[in-house]
């Protein structure tokens, strides 16, 4: 199937509509689409052509939207850059890519030798009059470098079509709305943050773009910006209602997206009695985001949900035998969300896709309604003395005690069990390591899931994705 720039299409539709707005200065689909022609005519100047790779190091900027448009235009792929990542972990993915051409902000490009500046790219291009080529949906947009936890990224490749028929599949899940607000406050190097700048604009609503996120500014873009949709994991949902002291939010918010792990359900009271309807989801760089999620009539965030209508899930065993309902094993995915492979690696994608589903390396159990429970990352799992013990379990027993903001759990060797759970906690301001965690555990989980130990951190390690370091736990727990 073959589509077309949709912001050359909101331009011709609805010129006037907003399309983008960021730190008060805002863009209609007619400003927007002259910027991404500007931007269009300085790529082909610098003979950026079909199938060339773009690499980017940028925090989420307008510029980051005007580029990933105008590379549309002229069939190239774009590979966005962790903004947080050092000059020695850059290179190689630089190097992975290949790209025709590297950008990089100003205050970031001394981390990226070669690179051009973002700012001063398109200055002296003009709009181009070449009409606009269409697009196969099977046409690489995007290589993003999965997060690296369990070892050197990969950059999956994902389609036109997959974050097309991402936002259609979540668009079902949400229900109509004649111009979705979607609050951009994930990077624009992350897989939910292109998920919201392509969603706005294949729905001709607006993207309120956010270069981090800051509880105070969500609350104005909730309270005054008309946002309607938003993305959080469980300590950003608690700041936001923090920060807005539990007023009710208004009734132009419709819901948020909660993923990253288990939430409080005391948490999930109080985001209700504000007005504000959390939906669990669980998603992945390599399905192009979210792959479940709660049904908005059905939610009570005890799963994340059945999977997003037109995507499959099952679990199998790790023979690849299907698994009953209430079987635990590895979660697959199949759909159109799904990516093409990864850049350049043979061997990693015939590992990761086979027989059209995408093996996701994530241990679950789906309920006889079809909702998914994730376990744990199959690296992350931990084997005591013959018993799996998933963190996910454990940390959401730890998540529901009062004194407790954050947890995350691990394993290290053990001489007699094989492995054992020790437990990273994040006390709530104001109080101590609680010593009764042992007890709270043992009142909700069998003996030897409960944590050997209990340690208290300030804040939890986490990469750019917002997941968990486990692997600098485990050094911590080790040493």
């Amino acid at each position: 199937m073959r589509v077309t720039c949709p912001i050359r299409e909101g331009a011709q539709r609805h010129p006037e509509a907003e399309a983008l707005r960021f730190m008060g200065q805002s863009w209609t689909y007619r400003t927007l689409d002259a910027e991404v022609a500007r931007w269009t005519a300085a790529l082909e100047a610098r003979g950026v052509g079909q199938g060339d790779r773009v690499a980017l190091l940028s925090t989420s900027h307008p510029m980051v939207t005007f580029l990933f448009w105008a590379l549309g235009r002229v069939g190239a792929v774009f590979a966005p850059l962790n903004a947080r990542l050092t000059s020695a972990e850059l290179q190689p993915l630089v190097d992975a890519v290949a790209p025709r051409l590297t950008l990089a902000l100003d205050s970031l490009g001394d981390r990226l030798s070669g690179s051009l500046s973002l700012e001063s790219f398109p200055e002296a291009a003009t709009a181009s009059p070449t009409p606009l080529r269409a697009w196969e949906e099977d046409t690489p947009r995007v290589i993003l470098f999965t997060s690296g936890t369990t070892g050197r990224p990969k950059g999956a490749v994902l389609t036109e079509g997959a974050f097309r028929a991402s936002c259609r599949a979540s668009a079902a899940n949400l229900g109509a709305h004649p111009s979705p607000r979607w609050l951009g406050t994930l990077p624009l190097f992350h897989v939910g943050g292109l998920a919201m700048l392509t969603r706005t604009a294949y729905e001709g609503g607006c993207l309120l773009l956010h270069e981090r996120f800051d509880a105070e500014a969500v609350n104005r873009a909730i309270d005054t910006e008309g946002a309607s949709y938003a993305s959080f994991v469980a300590t950003t949902l608690e700041r936001v209602l923090d920060a807005r002291a539990d007023r009710r939010l208004p009734d132009t918010f419709r819901f948020a997206l909660i993923g990253g792990g288990p939430v409080p359900t005391a948490l999930l009271t109080r985001a209700r009695a504000a007005g504000l309807r959390a939906l669990q989801t669980y998603g992945l760089t390599e399905a192009c985001s979210q792959v479940t999620t709660e049904r908005p009539d059905e939610a009570d965030g005890r799963t994340a949900g059945p999977p997003l209508p037109g995507l499959e899930v099952r679990i199998v065993g790790t023979d690849g035998a299907l698994l009953d309902v209430g079987q635990e094993g590895d979660v697959e995915v199949r759909g159109p969300t799904r990516m093409a492979g990864y850049w350049n690696q043979a061997e990693a994608t015939n590992e990761a896709l086979h027989d059209g589903w995408l093996r996701t390396r994530d241990v679950g159990v789906l309920d006889e309604r079809g909702r998914l429970t994730l376990l744990s990352r199959r690296t992350d799992l931990i084997v005591r003395g013959g018993e799996n013990l998933y963190p996910a379990e454990i940390e959401a027993v730890l998540a529901n005690h009062p004194a407790i903001a954050e947890s995350a759990v691990v394993g290290v060797p053990d001489p007699h069990w094989g492995e054992v759970p020790v437990a990273f906690v994040v006390p709530r301001p104001g109080h101590p390591l609680p010593e009764d965690l042992d007890a709270w555990c043992r009142q909700s989980l069998a003996r030897f899931k409960v944590p050997t130990r209990f340690v208290a951190l300030e804040t939890l390690p986490r990469n750019a994705m917002s997941k968990v370091e486990r692997t600098v736990l485990r050094r911590q727990a080790m040493s």
